[in-house]
């Protein structure tokens, strides 16, 4: 099965974890390090499902 491409709009990835709060480039959001796998992708043999593998989730900064 070949791989798909990310969908982007007006350069934001718009593909999601489950630990992601919002598309990458969202205003108001930054990198986080996975806290489900200490950043590395990893639980044990399989892919962390919660950053998809890659060690970073996005989350929300600020704050009104």
């Amino acid at each position: 099965m070949a791989k798909q491409k990310p969908k982007k709009t007006e350069g934001r990835d718009l593909r999601l974890n489950p630990g992601d709060d919002a598309p990458r480039g969202t205003p108001g959001t930054g990198e986080a390090i996975c806290r489900d796998c200490d950043g590395t992708g990893r639980i044990g043999a399989s892919t962390c499902p919660k950053c998809g593998g890659s060690g970073k989730v996005i989350k929300a900064i600020g704050g009104a």
